[in-house]
């Protein structure tokens, strides 16, 4: 820095913006950051439910599949919002109340697929709740935060067209100004696209855990025993 230089305060912030903004400049800045917290909420409870559900499923592993009956096992699993203990219990109800008109007509095998159908639909249902909105995130916010740019550059150059100074100044700094809304859009746009893409990837593979157990947990209602994998061939001698 040379001797006689003089360091200037930047005019231009994001709190300046926000204090001489007017109500449109203002009520952007405040959807975003609502998206964005919001955002966030959802990314935080989803990865709640994977780290719930992840354990959830090695403890149907350890215990559950080494009680001796399916009500045992269920019993074995503890927690009132244990996602395994749901579909095995509907399952149960389901094998028990296998009579009436409404199910004279129909096996039993498919009336238990069915209702273990339907715990799995809600199980994916509740998984992949709140997604959605992060998908919308992802798509809207960096134009919300384009508009904001549009409408400050509007009246930055509205402002000097009154007071007829086009200085670089005079042009360069609002301008530079409102383009802080665009890169805050993006800020919120990006991670909310990340979480998708990642969650929705983690919500498959656990969903395919999940269809697994009911697979094995089917087979042993109807015929009473477990789909077991066929052993891998010995391999032969040289």
């Amino acid at each position: 820095m040379e001797p006689n230089s003089v360091a200037v305060e930047n005019p231009y912030t994001l709190t300046a913006m926000l204090q001489s903004g007017d109500v449109v400049s203002k009520t952007v800045f405040i959807i975003l950051v609502i998206m964005s917290a919001v955002s966030w909420f959802i990314m935080f409870t989803k990865w709640l439910d994977q780290v719930r559900l992840n354990k959830q499923h090695q403890e149907v592993v350890k215990s559950f599949w080494n009680a001796g009956s399916i009500r045992e096992g269920v019993e074995r699993l503890k927690g009132k919002d244990h996602a395994f203990k749901a579909i095995a219990e509907d399952g149960l109800r389901a094998t028990e109340h296998h009579e009436g008109r409404l199910t004279d007509q129909i096996p039993l095998h498919e009336w238990v697929t069915m209702s273990l159908q339907r715990s799995v639909d809600q199980l994916s249902s509740n998984l992949t709740k709140g997604l959605s909105f992060l998908a919308t995130v992802g798509s809207t916010a960096p134009f919300v935060g384009l508009f904001g740019t549009v409408w400050g550059i509007l009246n930055a150059l509205t402002s000097i067209g009154v007071s007829g100074q086009a200085s670089i100044d005079k042009v360069a700094g609002p301008v530079g100004e409102a383009l802080q809304m665009t890169a805050i859009g993006l800020a919120v746009a990006v991670p909310a696209v990340l979480g998708y893409n990642w969650f929705l990837g983690a919500h498959k593979r656990l969903l395919e855990l999940v269809r697994y157990f009911t697979s094995d947990l089917h087979a042993f209602l109807v015929s009473g025993s477990r789909v077991q994998q066929a052993p891998a061939a010995a391999p032969r001698a040289k």
